[in-house]
């Protein structure tokens, strides 16, 4: 069979970059970063994908419902969305939605999770503050711009700035005066050269709770972050955005299944919250804002989660009853359908030629780990699965990395077919694949009978 070979993508990856995303599958992880290198099966998304990116970078909102069974894909989708965003020049955070540390109906705790994981192209979590003096600097070269030659007098200067950040936050101020009160003392703090308030400040506008009251009274702003001023502070924040050169914001709420498991009146609210954010995203309320959501079938037909929430379920009503081969990709649901075999077997290819890039010994491991050996790797994943493919990326692309490709690079006599045999223990299995793997058929149950 024909040995894998490294597309040019694939050639061009850093060292540092494809070492990242090696560890990341060889502990079993979605890597960070470099998911387009094997996003097998996304082609038929990214038409759709594309065009919804530029409206949000023209300043349009838009909101993507994602569905699929627990390892189908979703985090994965995720993610290599959020890289398309970043190339895009959007700024992207994500989220993952829990009872105890983000609860869905608690607005202020989305935003601050939101900050804390806010990423840009240039600057990891958390990169509020570098957006912000982003921004300022911004503001400031367009002062100078304004002022022409009495740009030389720095007073001249500082109110030029503040009258364009007056301006710029008008919008922003009638609902949420605080935010732009706040910005306004930032500076202030800079100039003076307060860094503890300054950084006090950034964290406030970031929702932290507990930030000094000095700091926040050097401002004229009291209080925490609510419920109710949490939409203000995110259109705030996505005009700083805007205005520091990244278009739009791309949110990914992950695992919002969980509102099913939570008690009924938490549950409603979080439905309920949902519901606000698309109906704001729906009003331009939040221009440039791009939200997407991750959830089970189940979340989104059955009643414990979408359709305990009419208003809800309409927004979100889309008709899977077709071959999933006619799915509309422009659809506010879009069905992960997971993988075959034969896209398991070119997902590894993928990753082995990727691998084999930076491998001591690529003839071998284009030699040892070809077609054939990844397909018959991925049967074997699969039918320790129960014969689920569609949930067996994560543990074959483990299995290949750590216990069959590191094999073939580090030691010279090493024969995957003659030296390996799969084995998978409870403890390195997620709980939908160790459910996935338990018996299935009535014949393989045991019973303890006299």
């Amino acid at each position: 069979m024909t040995a894998p070979t490294p597309t040019e993508a694939e050639v061009s990856v850093s060292p540092v970059r494809r070492r990242q995303i090696v560890d990341a599958l060889r502990r079993g992880t979605v890597p960070q970063t470099g998911l387009d290198l094997f996003a097998v099966g996304m082609q038929r998304f990214v038409p759709a994908l594309d065009e919804q990116l530029s409206a949000v970078a023209a300043g349009a909102a838009a909101f993507q419902a994602v569905r699929g069974e627990y390892g189908s894909g979703k985090t994965f989708f995720a993610r290599y969305l959020a890289e398309c965003a970043r190339r895009a020049g959007l700024a992207t955070s994500e989220i993952q939605i829990s009872e105890g540390e983000t609860p869905l109906h608690r607005l202020e705790t989305v935003y601050r999770r939101l900050t804390e994981h806010l990423t840009t192209s240039t600057h990891q979590p958390s990169a509020l503050t570098a957006v912000i003096d982003s921004w300022l600097y911004t503001l400031e070269e367009d002062a100078a711009e304004q002022l022409g030659a009495s740009a030389d007098d720095p007073e001249q200067v500082s109110a030029a700035v503040e009258g364009l950040l007056e301006q710029r936050l008008a919008v922003v101020a009638t609902t949420a005066p605080a935010f732009s009160a706040a910005l306004r003392g930032y500076r202030q703090s800079r100039l003076s050269g307060d860094t503890s308030t300054a950084e006090a400040l950034a964290a406030w506008l970031g929702g932290q709770p507990s930030v000094a009251a000095a700091a926040k009274r050097a401002a004229g702003v009291r209080g925490d972050l609510d419920h109710t001023a949490a939409l203000g502070f995110l259109r705030g924040l996505l005009t700083v955005l805007r205005e520091s050169g990244h278009p739009g914001l791309l949110v990914v709420l992950d695992e919002i299944e969980t509102l099913q498991r939570v008690r009924s009146d938490v549950r409603e609210k979080g439905l309920n919250a949902l519901r606000q954010l698309i109906d704001e995203i729906d009003a331009g309320h939040l221009p440039g804002l791009f939200l997407v959501i991750t959830g089970t079938p189940a979340f989104f037909d059955g009643q414990q989660g979408v359709q305990r929430l009419a208003p809800l379920a309409q927004r979100l009503a889309t008709d899977f009853t077709t071959d999933p081969r006619f799915d509309s990709a422009r659809a506010v649901q879009l069905r992960l359908t997971g993988f075959d075999i034969d896209r398991l077997t070119e997902l590894g290819n993928r990753v082995t030629a990727l691998y084999a890039n930076g491998a001591r010994n690529p003839d071998r491991v284009a030699r040892f780990a070809d077609d054939a050996y990844l397909r018959d790797l991925a049967c074997a994943v699969a039918g320790h699965l129960g014969g689920q493919v569609g949930i067996a990326p994560r543990l074959f692309l483990r299995k290949l990395v750590a216990d069959v490709l590191d094999r073939i690079d580090e030691f010279p006599d090493f024969d995957p077919r003659k030296h390996y045999r799969l084995t998978v223990n409870d403890a390195e299995l997620t709980e939908a694949e160790r459910n996935a793997g338990a018996a299935t058929r009535a014949d393989e149950v045991e019973l303890d009978l006299p």
